[in-house]
Parts: structure tokens; sequence; C-alpha cells
């Protein structure tokens, strides 16, 4: 069977972990049927079904099966279409750095964002200066290449793709600035490298829509 027949992604339209399924699949030339799934209204009997355990998305069905957690996914798309746009390298030592970097993002950076700006109004100026030190961290592993991946977009890029894009919008709506251009010139660079490719454009929420998502998030934290 062709390897990119019945190729479907469950995703949310604002979701920076769905949108990262999204963008591999169109830099790789897959071509695939999007599906919207509003988690936050009512999880559909075929979310249910195919992820049980977290009940989230985004879900990668591919060939009748399915699978779960945005950076698993990643990986799924890199080992199966192989041949066209890399996003891993081949080298294993470089190969465990991405992996290590995504992860750190994942785990830490994110969620040091979300809380500078989403936090309780007592804890929101030690997750700023936490979110400094590990924005910091990555300004230090991008150096001077293009992209975390060197010359092209690479899985870290796909990993950070809340922070090129969702935080700037976060920012404005909050009033939080952190990651700013004189503080942080070569990710504010890199930001901008990632935003203005034509194949990301393609999948990036529009401005507006997650502007008013956000406005809405903080309007109903600002008494935390």
């Amino acid at each position: 069977m062709n390897q990119e027949a019945q190729v479907q992604v469950m995703g949310l339209w604002g979701s920076p972990f769905s949108k990262r399924v999204e963008m591999v699949l169109k830099l790789k030339g897959t071509p695939y049927e999007y599906i919207e799934e509003d988690v936050y209204v009512q999880k559909s009997p075929m979310l249910l079904k195919l992820n049980p355990i977290h009940k989230k998305v985004p879900v990668l069905v591919h060939q009748g099966k399915s699978i779960a957690e945005s950076l698993v996914i990643v990986e799924y798309i890199e080992d199966t279409w192989k041949t066209s746009y890399p996003i891993l390298p081949r080298d294993p030592y470089e190969r465990s750095m991405a992996r290590f970097w995504a992860k750190y993002v994942d785990d830490k950076v994110m969620l040091t964002l979300w809380k500078a700006c989403w936090g309780p109004e007592s804890e929101r100026e030690k997750m700023v200066e936490e979110a400094y030190e590990d924005l910091k961290y990555l300004e230090e592993e991008l150096g001077d290449k293009q992209f975390f991946g060197g010359e092209t977009i690479g899985f870290v890029d796909i990993a950070a793709d809340f922070i090129a894009y969702w935080f700037g919008i976060a920012q404005e709506a909050s009033g939080v600035m952190i990651m700013t251009a004189e503080k942080f010139p070569k990710l504010q660079r890199w930001s901008q490298n990632f935003v203005g490719n034509n194949i990301i454009k393609e999948v990036l929420p529009p401005k507006e829509k997650l502007m008013a998502l956000f406005k809405a998030q903080f309007g109903n934290n600002a008494s935390n």
C-alpha cells in the first residue's frame, strides 16, 4: 500500500502541538486529511477510540493505525518518509542532541513561558526570571545558525514552534515582554526566519484569532 494513503491528522486550530504535525507533513510534501477536534467542547468518539489514554490531540492516523503525542508523531513521520526533507540529523550524537533540546523545550521552556504569562500574580515575577534563564540557553544553543537544525528547519525548530509564533502573540496580549530583540536577538532572528517560511506560514493559525483567545484567557486569570 502507498505510504501516503490514509493519512489523517486530528488536531485543534490553535494548538502548537497539533501544528507541529502539520508542519512536518507539509515540509515533507505528504498529503493528509485534517480533522478539527474541539476538545474543549466535546471529545468525539473517534478521538476517545484512537487516543483513549490521554484523550487529546494531536493524533495521526496512518493506514488505520493511530499515533499520539506530537513529538512521537513527528519522529514517526520522519521514519516513515525518510527520503523527503529530513528533519533529524543522521549523525547519532547530533540526533540525540536534537531530541534533548526538543525535550527541554517541551518539559521546561514552554511551561515556564506559559506560567510567566498566565500564572498567579504572586508567582509571575519568579516565572519571568526563570523564563529569561531558559531562553538564554536556547539563545546560546542557536548561536549564529539560521535554524536550530542548521540551514533548514529541523526537529528542534518544529518543537519550538510555540516560542517562534504563539509566544510573541501571548506577550502582546498580556503585556509581559520577555523575548525581546534587545535581550534575545538570535532567537528573534530565528523566529522571523521560521515564521517567514512559506510552508510554515500555510499552517500557522490567524494572529487575530489567537490574540482574541489569549486575551480571553488572560481575562479569566486576571484575579488569580
